[in-house]
């Protein structure tokens, strides 16, 4: 069937399901809505026509904003209280990272790619890394990752400070990041493209200077289990830039105005799981990362286990719907 003709014969029956939908949004106890459920569920079947018959981003886009909307008005009353962000975290978060995967493939190839070239190039190449980063910020990251320091990961300033703000300390400093990366985004996309180049670099160049002058074991052991959300988190949050910024560059048939505004949805939404990824960094790089006790092996371990849960809740996580109590 033709679009056209599909849209012509069901746009009565949507533009119905929009009246509901604006009554029940204005009043949820809204009479004359008895008919709502079933509506909702054509309106599901027509988006997966849609989607299944390569109809335009611009009508699956309409359908899925208005399956949006149904859920949420129709599901909302059964809800207990924090279902929603439950039902977010378990389910919708890691579902919303694999429908972007184009993005976040591509944020993470220039984010890790640039970690992990120039962190060679350094190792390498020693003397690369006063050409990146200042002498005495390096000077810095050597006393912070000094074996003998004693106060591992921290500067000798911090190394008395208390975990709690340590733990306030990472959150600024983290969510500066992502956010930075994420809103720069509006550039057409460069400017997120810049950020994860910069930060991939950054922490790169570091990584292979501190390898290279034998503070690799001290280093290693120190970022490996928090690492797995915060550079995680980074790479999600350019993910969520670029989106902005091809909704810019390639809005299709809608306006630039209307594609950013549908993108900016999704891609908050995924900011909102970095900001959960990076509260759970700050706390392990807090109350775990920089303790001395452990053996290095162990810290390695956790730190493994880390990296794999992360990597099993993105790719499978909400895989399985269950149906609404």
């Amino acid at each position: 069937m033709k679009q056209s003709f599909f849209e012509h014969r069901h746009m009565a029956q949507w533009e119905q399901f929009d009246g509901l939908l604006e009554r029940l949004e204005r009043n949820r106890n809204a009479t004359g809505v008895e008919g709502f459920p079933g509506d909702y569920r054509r309106v599901c079947q027509h988006l997966a026509l849609a989607r299944e018959r390569g109809y335009s981003s611009f009508l699956i886009d309409s359908l899925q904003q208005r399956v949006l909307r149904g859920h949420q008005q129709l599901y909302r009353h059964r809800s207990r209280p924090g279902a929603h962000l439950l039902a977010f975290v378990l389910a919708d978060f890691p579902r919303l990272v694999r429908e972007q995967w184009r993005f976040v493939v591509a944020a993470s190839l220039m984010f890790f790619g640039s970690l992990i070239g120039i962190a060679l190039l350094v190792y390498l190449f020693p003397d690369l890394v006063y050409n990146l980063i200042p002498a005495e910020q390096v000077s810095d990251m050597q006393s912070m990752y000094d074996p003998d320091a004693g106060h591992l990961g921290r500067s000798a300033e911090r190394a008395a400070s208390e975990d709690w703000v340590m733990f306030g300390y990472y959150i600024m400093h983290n969510i500066g990041i992502a956010f930075q990366t994420f809103a720069s985004g509006l550039l057409f996309g460069l400017g997120s493209a810049f950020f994860l180049f910069f930060n991939g670099m950054t922490i790169g160049a570091v990584a292979g200077h501190l390898t290279q002058i034998g503070y690799g074991h001290t280093f290693w052991s120190f970022v490996i289990g928090h690492g797995a959300f915060e550079l995680t988190a980074i790479a999600l949050a350019g993910a969520a830039g670029l989106q902005l910024g091809w909704a810019l560059i390639a809005p299709g048939r809608l306006p630039r105005g209307e594609a950013l505004r549908l993108a900016a949805r999704k891609s908050v939404l995924l900011i909102c799981g970095v900001m959960l990824f990076l509260l759970i960094a700050a706390f392990i790089e807090a109350y775990w990362s920089s303790l001395t006790t452990p053996a290095p092996m162990t810290k390695y371990l956790v730190g493994t286990a880390l990296w794999l849960s992360v990597a099993v809740y993105l790719l499978f996580a909400g895989r399985v719907r269950h149906a609404p109590e």
